[in-house]
């Protein structure tokens, strides 16, 4: 057989070995496609349907809307098979059940559809927000829920407005009694006004420990920690959701190549510790003393440069490094006012033309008034002392006003303050300062002005 020939059939018993192998492809590939797709949607629609009613006790989700600003807020649900469901949630301290309804919507895919106002809802309306930069926004969350299966007897979603996954898992008769506990657990995260004002983050890999430093905003149920060492730049920015025994964080922190996210709270020393194996752990707990101290009050001594520090109460009441003490003390000393006329702002002025200078700022027409000090230095303490001189309303000398006492003695604390520039912004562009002082839990949050 000519070479020319040999090549045309092995080209020809190529061809037929393929048309076979499609034709096999083809004939296994037909099982796939018994379904029309809106069988196949029906299908999922039952399925899900017969797992959202087949818990005894219903299902919980911890529903971390947008973990890089955000918390977690805690829903239980009771579905019932005429399309009503029971729910309760810790978003704010109302844990009561209320009845509502729901669906099981067929679209492009399967989804649950909360359609009648209830917990779930307060996450997803948009005038209800928690700080400025989420005006018009709210708490980024859905009541529409894309149904993606099940796992490990949980039932996975993804929130339709962002795509965030949520997870059911099968509630107990103990956590709809201790739903209430959650909020408890709120007010030891938030810290107690006895416990230390400062707190860090501290890992073990079970080999080496790492330090960072840990501020937790209420408001938001959202913790940053930044590390503490030098050649060590790692951060760590963690939703914080409640528990009845401690918290979850989401994402987790990672340590030693183990994901950790379950935090148990120690009310002896008001710690929380996750727990992997192999010696590996994360910490939150408190340190009596700032975790780091600088040397930018100097920046405030006489013979400097003009300096303001600003705190404005629309932006930094809030702040997670406004303490709780210093909140408290504004709260007093705005009670004793009428109520258009609140403090507005706490500016402090440093080697101005006039010399140094605390205005307190009020809203509705009230004017302002002044404490004059002097600054030295506390080398050892590393702080800044503020000394009295006198008061004076812009106009003339005033005695000291007895509404602000509480509030002005933090700042002429003996032992003088810690002053820090830190390395993040709130709201606006503006340098952030704090000043807090040596020996109580007194910390304001200020602008560069």
């Amino acid at each position: 057989m000519k070479v020319k020939n040999i090549i045309k059939y092995l080209f020809a018993t190529f061809l037929m070995l393929q048309i076979t192998a499609c034709n096999n492809d083809s004939t296994e590939a037909e099982p796939l496609f018994d379904k029309s797709p809106t069988e196949r949607l029906n299908a999922r629609k039952a399925e899900l349907n017969n797992a959202l009613l087949s818990s005894e006790f219903g299902w919980k989700a911890v529903y971390f809307t947008d973990n890089t600003v955000l918390g977690g807020y805690t829903h239980l649900f009771k579905f019932s098979a005429d399309g009503k469901v029971d729910m309760a949630s810790d978003f704010d301290s109302d844990s009561k059940i209320y009845k509502s309804e729901y669906d099981i919507q067929l679209g492009s895919t399967v989804s649950l559809v909360f359609t009648t106002a209830n917990r779930i809802h307060l996450l997803s309306e948009s005038d209800n927000y928690p700080i400025p930069a989420l005006r018009a926004k709210g708490y980024l969350g859905d009541f529409q829920f894309l149904y993606y299966g099940q796992e490990d007897g949980q039932i996975i979603f993804k929130a339709n407005r962002n795509g965030m996954e949520i997870r059911f898992v099968k509630a107990t008769a103990q956590d709809w009694t201790d739903l209430p506990k959650n909020l408890v657990m709120e007010q030891n995260v938030i810290g107690a006004a006895s416990r230390p004002l400062f707190r860090l983050l501290e890992t073990n890999d079970g080999a080496t420990k790492h330090q960072f430093d840990f501020s937790f905003s209420a408001v938001t149920r959202f913790a940053e920690a930044n590390s503490l060492e030098a050649g060590f730049s790692f951060s760590y920015e963690l939703g914080i959701g409640y528990s009845p025994t401690g918290i979850v964080v989401n994402p987790a922190v990672e340590v030693g190549g183990q994901k950790l996210s379950v935090f148990t709270y120690n009310d002896a020393d008001g710690s929380f510790t996750a727990t992997g194996t192999g010696g590996v752990s994360a910490t939150i707990r408190y340190s009596t003393k700032p975790l780091v101290i600088t040397d930018d009050y100097k920046n405030l001594l006489s013979g400097k440069p003009q300096l303001v520090l600003g705190y404005i109460a629309a932006n930094l009441y809030t702040a997670p490094t406004t303490s709780i003490l210093c909140r408290s003390l504004l709260d007093k000393a705005n009670a004793t006012l009428p109520a258009n006329q609140k403090i507005s702002r706490v500016q402090i002025y440093f080697n101005s033309a006039f010399g140094n200078y605390i205005e307190y700022r009020f809203n509705g027409g009230r004017p302002s008034v002044y404490h004059n000090f002097t600054t030295s230095e506390n080398a050892t303490n590393k702080t800044l002392v503020f000394t009295h001189d006198s008061w004076d309303n812009g106009a003339a000398y005033i005695p000291a006003p007895a509404f602000l006492k509480e509030l002005d003695d933090e700042f002429f604390n003996p032992n003088g303050m810690y002053i820090k520039k830190e390395n993040f912004t709130i709201t606006y562009s503006n340098p952030i300062w704090t000043i807090t002082s040596f020996s109580t839990n007194f910390r304001i949050t200020t602008y560069q002005l």
